[in-house]
């Protein structure tokens, strides 16, 4: 009894060994292919519980999600011999798990081929464009034509190249100090010229504005005497016309204001008594 007992416990043991190394699961973000001693059997491509036989058929998953290649910074030859150190990356994704199984084995083994093939691509392809076209005018056309011949030799592996895109393009440090210095030179020179031309405005401002002070103090000038010569003439003609009115009047009103600019306190003057000056104030009229 006891020894059927134990037979018993070691087949269900058994049982369950097998089961354990029969079944298994494949996760959502997994694909997987099937081999019996190095031979392939099938793919799996549907997440789940499968079945295969125990000990003598191998299980090798594979991601099913977009992964993510980045590359490190690398020289790089334009058309017109200016040296760029230029930092990519790649998405892609394993399409045909088997094909990638038979010919990289592994996602270590495509990420190895697709920097031979990216940089390989990418260094033709920026050989033929100059380092302005690179780095502001034709970049998108020229990564999409990266990325396209990029696909087309990575299917050979059973890789999609989903995108291929240059994060940073950069001169070299040590030819980027001579750019910076023309650079800087340049914007010197530009500074130069605009201050230069600054001051030859400033000065045919300032001229232009002391020419108009000029012509206005000149025309004021004109004005102001025109209009005193007038006043004069006015003055003389009411003078003329009070003298005609009444020249004993005005010849009295004269007199008093020649007292008034002569006689002055602390003055002594000298006259004859008979002095036309002192006609008024002798009392005697001729």
């Amino acid at each position: 009894m006891n020894r059927a007992i134990i037979t018993g416990i070691v087949l269900l043991i058994l049982i369950v060994i097998g089961l354990a190394a029969s079944l298994f699961t494949v996760d959502e973000t997994e694909q997987a292919i099937v081999t019996q001693l190095g031979k392939y059997v099938r793919t799996i491509t549907e997440p789940g519980l499968q079945f295969k036989v125990p000990f003598l058929q191998s299980v090798h998953r594979f991601e099913d999600r977009v992964l993510e290649y980045d590359a490190d910074a690398a020289k790089i030859i334009t058309s017109d011999k200016k040296h760029l150190e230029i930092d990519n990356y790649a998405r892609w994704r394993i399409v045909d798990p088997l094909k990638l199984y038979q010919t990289v084995r592994n996602e270590f083994g495509a990420n190895l081929r697709l920097d031979d093939i990216v940089f390989s691509e990418l260094r033709e392809e920026v050989a033929r464009h100059t380092l302005t076209e690179i780095i502001s005018v034709n970049r998108e056309a020229i990564m999409e034509e990266v990325g396209r011949q990029c696909d087309k030799k990575a299917r050979e592996y059973g890789i999609e190249v989903i995108d291929v895109r240059i994060k940073r393009a950069d001169l070299p440090r040590d030819v980027q100090d001579s750019v910076y210095a023309r650079m800087r030179a340049e914007r010197q020179r530009q500074a130069k010229k605009y201050r230069s031309e600054g001051e030859e405005e400033a000065v045919k401002i300032r001229a232009m504005t002391d020419k108009e002070r000029t012509i206005l103090l000149a025309e004021s000038y004109r004005k102001a005497e025109k209009l005193r010569g007038e006043g004069d003439a006015e003055a003389i003609k009411i003078y003329a016309e009070a003298f005609e009115k009444d020249p004993e009047f005005y010849a009295f009103i004269r007199t008093l204001e020649s007292y008034e600019k002569s006689l002055r306190k602390d003055t002594t003057v000298v006259l004859p008594s008979d002095s036309e000056f002192f006609r008024y104030l002798s009392g005697s009229e001729k």
